[in-house]
């Protein structure tokens, strides 16, 4: 799976979002305890706020930000939307009231709603082979769980010798490291876009995209199983821990890196796993285990409540991530086979729209929904919502999803570019690699 490290522009990129993310999850640790320290035994329902504040934010900006920002400026952007990062998290150790983290969080995931869908829409562009791509997103998903994984291990070691606070100054450097390395990366040449349309339009278009295709209707789906566990986790495992297990700072970082543990494991597989076993298979699988460990820790706390303690948090945890990485890891070779080269920035920033959509819904159900009726409700509603993302997928997503897709054009006369374009002059039995597009407005 390394060898796609070869790549120099993509170990470049690749560094600067460990480096970044690194830095992101030291602050999920400290945000969490921050909140804890303002709001006390209601610091989920703060979290939950923070996050959905994050979310909508996400939602509304990320499929803008792809289209307004010109293909050739992408590296400038990137590098001030890093140091912009860098400046306003250095804000947040000074805050001493709930709205000042609302407001702070607000403005720095702004930033990284427009950051990510540019970012991640240039790896298909630098690494062109199926399979290096597909180990490219495998490396990726351990990036993300580096920020699950090896931030908390971190933050525990740092926690025994100085004060939260200081965390946020690692999350600041790990922001300017990344502009550094994005600074020295040489980016693919811009393609010249399909039309001259307006960013709006370029927008609804990578909407449209990802909405008219069957497997990307599931890929949403299975976002809203992978939002239920991971919301879950993120918000209420300082109340459990601090609350409820009357653990300190430390066991915080330790049990959230129980979650990363676990996805980082199997990030580390699916690249093998991929080359045999269809996406769907794989994703659907993943799904059906998250919503069962949901399930098993509802019954566990509402019927055995004397049970719980780390023997069973730290697998459930564990079981929980394992299940987010491989419901995570394939989307990108979704997007890929269902968006041409030039459509790739709209389409990645839609996916990152709607599947924070998903989290718009998980977050406050995971804190607000903890705080008024106790955790065991959050996790019987946050169990629901998993079992629907799953059926949804299930159904919406076909199980035989070619992508070379047989269709006709009887609105084309046959002088029309599309018959020398691709095989077959006629309409008859004609087939190609099938994507939504001006010509191909709906599925067969």
């Amino acid at each position: 799976m390394i060898d796609v490290l070869r790549h120099p522009g993509f170990r470049r990129l690749f560094l600067a979002q460990v480096v970044a993310l690194v830095g992101t999850g030291l602050a999920t640790v400290a945000l969490a305890l921050l909140a804890y320290d303002l709001a006390g035994e209601r610091a989920g329902a703060v979290l939950g706020t923070a996050l959905a504040i994050k979310m909508a934010v996400y939602v509304l900006l990320a499929p803008l930000a792809a289209s307004f920002v010109p293909l050739a400026h992408r590296k400038a952007v990137l590098i001030t939307l890093d140091i912009v990062r860098a400046c306003i998290v250095l804000a947040l150790p000074f805050v001493t009231d709930i709205w000042q983290v609302y407001l702070l969080v607000a403005l720095l995931q702004s930033a990284s709603a427009c950051f990510t869908p540019l970012f991640q829409s240039l790896i298909p562009e630098i690494l062109v082979e199926e399979r290096d791509y597909t180990r490219a997103l495998s490396l990726t998903r351990l990036a993300y769980d580096l920020e699950n994984l090896l931030s908390p291990a971190i933050a525990a070691g740092l926690l025994t010798l100085v004060s939260f606070h200081v965390l946020f100054g690692g999350t600041s450097a790990g922001f300017a490291v990344s502009a550094l390395l994005v600074f020295t990366t040489v980016f693919p040449q811009a393609a010249a876009p399909v039309s001259q349309q307006r960013p709006y339009a370029r927008a609804f278009r990578g909407m449209r995209i990802y909405l008219h295709t069957p497997r990307l209707r599931g890929l949403l789906a299975l976002h809203l199983c992978a939002a239920a566990g991971g919301a879950m986790v993120l918000v209420n495992t300082v109340v459990i821990v601090r609350g409820t297990l009357d653990g300190g700072d430390p066991q915080v970082a330790w049990a959230l890196g129980a979650f990363g543990g676990g996805s980082m494991l199997v990030a580390l597989l699916l690249p093998k796993l991929l080359d045999h076993v269809p996406d769907r298979g794989v994703m659907l699988t993943a799904a059906l285990t998250m919503t069962l460990g949901l399930f098993a820790t509802t019954l566990l706390w509402m019927m055995a409540p004397n049970w719980l303690g780390w023997w069973t948090l730290l697998p459930a945890w564990t079981v929980l991530g394992m299940a987010y990485s491989g419901l995570q890891t394939p989307g990108g070779r979704l997007l890929r086979r269902s968006a041409r080269t030039t459509d790739l920035p709209s389409v990645f920033a839609a996916q990152f729209s709607l599947s924070h959509a998903c989290w718009l819904v998980a977050y406050p159900l995971a804190g607000w929904l903890g705080a008024a009726l106790g955790l065991g409700a959050a996790l019987a509603a946050l169990s629901i919502v998993a079992l629907a993302g799953l059926l949804v997928a299930w159904r919406v997503w076909p199980k035989h999803d070619p992508s070379v897709v047989s269709h006709h054009h009887p609105e084309l006369p046959l002088d029309h570019p599309h018959w020398s374009d691709q095989a077959g002059g006629t309409d008859a039995g004609h087939a190609h690699v099938y994507r939504i597009d001006e010509l191909h407005s709906r599925w067969p």
